[in-house]
Formats: C-alpha cells, structure tokens, sequence
C-alpha cells in the first residue's frame, strides 16, 4: 500500500504528529502542549476527551493540510503508559485516566496484591515487581475507592487503546502495554494471565491483543466526520510511547539501548528472551518473539529545569557556564532524587541531596552535579540491566536532553560507553509512523529513515575521574535514606 503516513503520540507534557512520505521522511509536524491534573498529593491524572482526543484530532487535522489531498496509507498512535482509562460499553470515560508510575495512589493495592499473589510470584510470571507503574493495582484500586465508577466499567483503556477504539470501534490493547498491566498479563505465555485477572478485575472484559506492528482497525464513517480522517484508512494497535519512541531510532535488536533524555530518564533494552530483574520492569517488546528490561528514573530534566528557575539565566548560559566546570563539579555530588526514586530503587519517599555545598560553589558547579547526578543514576540502572543478562550493546540517546552536547557527554563519561544521536528526534511519533508502515506493508528502515548523525564517546580522563564519585553516588543514598524518609513524611503531613 502507497501513500503518506500519519504518526500521533500523546505524552505527558505535550502531543506531536508527523507526516512522513514512503521513505520515512519527515514532511510535516505538529505539536500541542497540555499539562496534567493532580487533584490530590500523589495523584496524577489527564482528561481522556480534552487532552488526548482533543489534542488528536488538533494534530491530525494539521498533518492533513500538509498532505493536501495526497493518498494515506495508514496511522500508528501511541501515548504515555501504562494508564487506566476505565470506560463504558461505547468507549466514553467514566472518569479522568490515571497516569502512568507518576501517580501514586495505590500503595495499599500493591502491599496487598503482593501479600494474595506472591512478590516472587508476580515478579516470575509477569516480568516486573508491583510498582505504582502497574495497572493492576490502580484497578483494585478503582474497585474499592469509586465503586460506582468499577460498576459501570466495561473496558479498561490507555491513551493509544482509547484512540483505536475511538477510530475504529475495535476493543484492543497491544502486547507491549499488556504487559505492563502486572499481574494480568502473563509475560512467558504471552497472554492475559486470566485467572489471575479474575481477582483483581472481576466480570470485566479484558481487549483483544495485538502486536503494535499489526493494523487492528480501519478509520469509521463516524471517526471520519469527527477528524478528517478518510474512511477506511488503516490504523495500528498501537503502544506506550517510550517504545514508539525506541522504534523511530532503530533499537529493536538483543543489547540495543534507549536512552530517553526529557523531564525524567528512561532507558528500553531489547532483549531475546525475559530476564526479570526486582528493580526494573520486564516486558514485551514491539515485535513477536521480543522482551524488553525498562528503566525510569523520577526526575531528571525536571531537576534542571526547577535549577533553572530558581537560579535564574537560560539553558544555553547554564550549559556554558556549568561546561566551564571541570568533572567532579569542583567536589559537589547530587542526588536527583526529587520526586522519589523508580528504578532500581523504588523509593518513592527518597529525596534530593546536594553534598560538598561551600560558599565557593555557585550556580555553574550546582548545575553540572545535577547532570553528574542523573548521569550517576543512568549508570545505576545499566549495571541492573547487566546484573540481570542484559549488558548494553549500543546506546542510542533520544530526546530535547540531547541537545546542546554537555549532558550526553557527561552520561557518556559516567558510564564509560559511547551513545550515537539520530539526525531526528522528535520522538514517539515517528515510530508510529514506522510502525504503520510495517503494518500496512510499505516497511521503511529506521536506519534509513533516520540515521545516526553522530556519536558521543567517553573521554577516558573523565571516566578516571568519575569512577571514585559513583561510588560515593550510591554509598550517599544509603547514608542519607533514613533521613529522607522522616523529611518525605513530615513533607506528606504538610501537603495534608
């Protein structure tokens, strides 16, 4: 099948779109920006109708100017994940969608969960340990604080399910998101682990699985007076964006690395078999046959941005002024630690630590450990990958983050591994677009489409360096962890 093809991601921050032609490239882009809800401390929510569709049909009603009238041949969608949408029998939300491992609501959920099934248990069978990322305990949840709302739940949906089912009618979620709806997917099977679901989601219907490269629908008559869209047009299963965002850039090979630099970390290693590992989270890949590990961490380009505000100037001075400093940022260590800590210590009540503050110390020394400090936490979680099988092969950094040179050099010298940055990386939304191609049998290579415009390598003094402070990096956090967590209560007491 010919013709242009539409990729749409929904993020947390933000939703973009490209047009791209049959040989991946990039001929239109569109970007919305939206913010989130947090009604209540620890709770992170989006409005399904005035963010996600809103923001949907915004984006694609752009790329449709830009093709002026030009032939589609299909749509990937993607969003941020693994969400809880819960929805009647049409689709339509009951209720604004619970985030991804931000929102934090169902602590008590994950104990109990952990306590009927088995941590070792559900870590064996669905990949990853229960964590405010996993959906099931946000659908216990649901059951026991809003039971009206479960009682008239007939589909459980995320950002890029609620798209499809809204375009096509189809009730359908793909593999990859599946598995991160711990414990009601069974990650070595490869399917719902329905007896399992039973308990922690009974009487509802759980969607049809499908592989994100598969086409679960074609655009309706209805979906095509609502966005434009021409009717019958293809569209993907779809997936979580970090994985999207993995395909734009060609990480789909056993070692191939991800690195995602935005307002948080997050790192996807593909793997060819699943290796569970207690401080990340395992999952299907993309593609039939394929696992992936998934690293996140709580803050990162937040922490630059709140440094930022606080200390005045813009990103380009800091930057300058912080790569006049020399590694080791004159004898300051940071622990970005702000929002907690995903992996590999989920600790949501770690907090920030800056040590070695003199009055000598200004704010260019501040700003570079706090990119010390990330850097020092992204190595955290590769030795976990590692520990569990999955030692790095190639990194690939993607993300706003990459811009500018200081921070992925640094990454690269904490790490003592090099990290090659695609000519394009407006993210998600590209890998949709791949992925539609791939679906609709016009496959377009990554590498092709988007090749590799440069890489970073460690400089060896560096690496010297920093070797000494990483060890203080993590010796810091269990020094400092129980006072953290007397402060993170008396902070919790306060916000009520």
């Amino acid at each position: 099948m010919t013709g242009l093809l539409l990729g749409v991601d929904i993020g947390t921050a933000g939703s973009k779109g490209v047009l791209v032609d049959a040989d991946g490239a990039v001929i239109a882009r569109s970007v919305r920006e939206h913010g989130v809800s947090t009604p209540r401390p620890g709770w992170v929510e989006h409005d399904a109708e005035t963010v996600w569709w809103a923001d949907f049909t915004a984006i694609v009603a752009d790329l449709l100017r830009a093709a002026s009238g030009q032939a589609l041949a299909g749509l990937g969608v993607s969003g941020i994940g693994p969400c809880l949408l819960p929805a009647d029998e049409h689709g339509d939300p009951l209720r604004p969608a619970i985030l991804y491992g931000v929102d934090t609501r169902a602590s008590a959920e994950i104990a109990s969960l952990n306590e009927e099934f088995g941590a070792d248990a559900i870590l064996a069978r669905g990949g990853s340990p229960l964590t405010s990322q996993a959906v099931g305990p946000k659908v216990r949840w649901l059951a026991r604080h809003e039971p009206d709302v479960y009682a008239r739940t007939r589909k459980l949906l995320m950002a890029s399910s609620f798209l499809v089912h809204r375009l096509t009618g189809r009730y359908v979620l793909d593999h990859h998101s599946a598995s991160q709806c711990t414990p009601l997917y069974d990650l070595v099977a490869g399917e719902w682990a329905r007896d399992w679901a039973e308990r922690v989601a009974p009487g509802l219907a759980l969607p049809d699985l499908l592989w994100p490269n598969e086409i679960a629908g074609e655009v309706t008559e209805a979906a095509a007076s609502l966005t434009g869209l021409p009717r019958g047009l293809p569209v993907t299963a779809g997936t979580v964006d970090a994985w999207a965002e993995a395909t734009s850039v060609g990480v789909r090979e056993p070692g191939d690395v991800m690195v995602m630099y935005g307002s948080t970390m997050f790192l996807v290693q593909v793997l060819a078999e699943p290796r569970p590992h207690p401080g990340l989270w395992g999952t299907r890949g993309v593609v039939p046959g394929s696992f992936t590990l998934a690293a996140g961490m709580a803050t990162s380009g937040a922490v630059t941005d709140w440094l930022r505000r606080l200390v005045g100037g813009d990103y380009a001075d800091l930057v300058a002024e912080a790569a006049d400093v020399p590694a080791g940022s004159r004898g300051l260590l940071l622990l970005p630690y702000f929002a907690g800590e995903r992996t590999p210590l989920f600790d949501p009540d770690a907090r920030g630590v800056l040590a070695g503050l003199t009055t000598t110390h200004g704010r260019a020394e501040i700003y570079r450990a706090a990119l010390e400090g990330i850097a020092y936490g992204v190595r955290h979680n590769l030795e976990a990958m590692a520990a569990a099988g999955g030692a790095a092969g190639r990194l690939v950094a993607v993300g706003g983050g990459t811009r500018g040179g200081l921070w992925t050099r640094i990454v690269s010298d904490v790490t003592g591994l090099p990290q090659q940055i695609p000519a394009e990386t407006i993210g998600a939304c590209l890998g949709d677009a791949l992925l539609a191609a791939e679906a609709t049998g016009a496959g377009i290579d990554p590498a092709r489409a988007n090749p590799i415009a440069t890489t970073v390598t460690p400089d060896p003094a560096n690496v010297t360096r920093y070797e000494a402070f990483y060890g203080h990096y993590r010796s810091l956090y269990e020094a400092t962890a129980k006072t953290a967590h007397f402060l993170a209560a008396q902070q919790h007491e306060a916000a009520g």
